[in-house]
């Protein structure tokens, strides 16, 4: 069964992507989305199993390394941890195939497109199956790579093959950390295989790393390393800014990569490493800074896009800024019910607002948009529930597990724990202000398009709106049915069992009331603000921008982090790239190399030409010539 789950869709991309020109694109899109959605119903049946019959498998699929001491398998490894990941990744996927065959109904490339979007899962499950971090590392490249092809899939977009190449080199910075990371775990384990790496890490507790004279905790190093790779995959701050970029790519994309897949990458790879970062205070510490900053960063940033889809993407930033603090205060069971119910109304909200693109001619800024809910029931309904289950509004998916990871960092009972529920509650304060921000300016008030006919404003296909129907579900239940599962003090030991380790358990007492409270009623209210704002009096918002202007600038220009580093980085390589290229390529070494070479030996051949008369008695003489001076040279020696 575990082989069907994960090579199903290798399959189908290879079919797909060398046949589909034969097979035809409908052919194409049935074989893709047959592959995915049996992977998805099977991983449903491995989840079925894990839950009621403490199911574990590991499958060695062959032998893949074999050098001195290290020894890989490329295996298959299911765990409750790596279970639950296999349902995100496949249902998600077979959902958003589904929605690619409305969506990209009038692309002449769709074969290319259902084959990347296949190939993209099965990196993604070889990812999340591995048993070692090699396999980890090749799943996670394999990722990457996938990604820059959908992102620059309209390649012939400026903008979308800068994003793609944005994102791919953001990436290696991350990638770079990771890949050090896993070089000391083999320097000082002399294995990669996570059971061998978490059983003996108690033995270098206390040993340290000399680097330029200085001496560093060996484990705290190790998990700084593999936290770096996780801040680029799951765009924290500092490594985020390909992630806006990234909207350069169909909607389909938008969901697949940024709601419950390659973004979440990190969060897994930290959950996963949980018995080496329960070693490393500082590192924990780390996390919980970065994720919090991160949270805040980004729901300000969203506060002022206009573009539809970059709103969304702020909202997956600071989501999953959630999900790190959560994993930073040793909550990492509430970390993953955070990334399991954050996939289903993050994916719902990206193919929503791909349906709302799709009816507005691929029209993204929604100050020219505004009065089509009554043009769009179904989407327009769908994305206020998943709006509701992203603000955390009670008792839908969101209010479950967001409140769970703000209480637990106030239980934390440190500063930083303190701290982090501190910017937990003003996240989501600001989390729904922009959520409905959003809604408002989209689906009501005036229509504000003069490009676009209101008249010709229609509803997506059936193919579209099928798969919102079931991530609505998702957004409204799996928060309720899976909380006690996942997180309550019982049941999550029993289900997680070895699959997340703890030095500590996690504390069982509850917050006050007034704290249990103040994030519900905080979201409760921002709803009819955010109408009086943003559609009510919309001078309000004119006049804070006007007398905040500095601010306001700030935000518009994302913290001015992309003129940062094009100041900083960007520029300075291109001008030493420029330097190189001319002075030292052009002018010495294509001068003095293979130009100059070939320039030498091309007026040798000139010359060399006009001995070439074809006249007998000339070349007789210089024969005669010749020997003359070759007997010449005999007798003298």
């Amino acid at each position: 069964m575990e082989y069907i789950i994960v090579f199903l869709p290798l399959l189908g991309s290879v079919l797909s992507g060398f046949f589909g020109r034969y097979i035809g694109s409908k052919s194409s899109e049935i074989i893709t989305c047959l592959c995915v959605s049996i992977s998805a119903c099977l991983s449903l049946l491995i989840f079925y199993k894990v839950i009621y019959h403490d199911y574990t498998n590991h499958v060695i699929i062959a032998k893949w390394i074999e050098s001195g001491t290290l020894n890989v398998n490329w295996s298959i490894y299911v765990d409750p941890l790596s279970a639950l990941m296999l349902v995100v990744v496949t249902l998600i996927s077979a959902i958003v195939h589904i929605y690619s065959v409305g969506y990209m109904s009038h692309d002449p490339h769709k074969p290319r497109f259902m084959s990347y979007l296949s190939l993209f899962t099965f990196a993604m499950l070889m990812l999340v199956t591995a048993d070692n971090f090699i396999q980890l590392f090749f799943g996670w490249e394999g990722v990457g790579v996938c990604s820059y092809l959908l992102i620059g899939f309209w390649f012939k977009k400026n903008t979308a093959n800068s994003a793609a190449i944005k994102a791919f080199l953001v990436n290696r910075v991350g990638d770079f950390g990771l890949a050090l990371g896993i070089f000391l775990i083999f320097y000082f384990f002399g294995t990669v295989n996570y059971i061998d790496v978490f059983e003996a890490i108690k033995t270098i507790e206390n040993k340290d790393i000399v680097f330029l004279g200085l001496n560093f905790n060996a484990i705290n190093t190790i998990c700084v390393l593999l936290f770096i790779g996780a801040m680029g995959k799951s765009a924290q701050i500092f490594l985020h800014t390909w992630l806006p970029d990234a909207m350069e790519g169909p909607t389909p994309v938008s969901a697949l990569i940024h709601a419950a897949t390659m973004v979440t990458a990190g969060v897994f790879l930290v959950v996963r490493c949980s018995p080496v970062y329960e070693y490393s205070p500082l590192a924990l510490t780390l996390i919980t800074i970065v994720g919090m900053t991160t949270a805040l960063f980004a729901a300000s940033i969203a506060l002022v896009q206009n573009d539809i889809k970059k709103i969304i993407a702020y909202s997956t930033c600071s989501q999953l800024g959630y999900m790190f603090f959560a994993t930073g205060v040793g909550a990492y069971n509430v970390a993953m019910f955070h990334l399991f119910t954050h996939a289903f109304f993050k994916a719902l909200l990206f193919l929503g607002s791909g349906s709302v693109i799709h009816a507005m001619n691929n029209e993204q800024d929604i100050n020219f948009m505004g009065g089509i809910k009554s043009k769009l029931p179904y989407t327009y309904t769908y994305m206020i529930i998943g709006t509701l289950a992203l603000t955390g509004f009670p008792l839908l998916s969101g209010f479950y597990s967001k409140d769970a990871i703000i209480e637990f960092a106030f239980l934390k009972g440190s500063y930083v724990g303190y701290f982090a529920a501190f910017i937990g509650v003003m996240t989501a304060f600001l989390t729904s202000i922009y959520s409905w921000r959003l809604i408002f300016k989209t689906f009501h008030g005036k229509y504000n398009n003069n490009q676009i006919n209101f008249d010709k404003v229609h509803e997506s296909p059936p193919t579209m709106l099928l798969p919102l129907i079931i991530l609505t579900i998702g957004a409204i239940f799996a928060g309720y049915l899976f909380k006690d599962l996942l997180i309550s003090e019982s049941s999550s030991i029993e289900f997680w069992k070895s699959s997340i380790f703890y030095l500590e358990p996690l504390s069982n007492e509850h917050p006050p009331l007034w704290f249990l409270l103040t994030t519900p009623l905080l979201v409760i209210i921002s709803i009819p603000l955010s109408y009086v704002l943003f559609l009510k009096n919309t001078n309000i918002t004119k006049y804070l921008a006007e007398t905040n202007k500095p601010l306001y600038t700030f935000l518009k220009n994302k913290w001015f982090f992309d003129e940062f580093y094009e100041y900083i980085l960007v520029k300075p390589c291109k001008s030493a790239g420029h330097f190189f290229w001319k002075k030292i390529d052009n002018l010495f070494i294509d001068r003095f190399g293979p130009d100059g070479i070939s320039l030498l030996i091309k007026k040798f051949s000139q010359k060399a030409v006009k001995f070439q008369s074809g006249y007998i008695y000339q070349y007789a003489f210089i024969m005669l010539l010749g020997f003359s001076v070759f007997l010449t040279i005999l007798i003298i020696k």
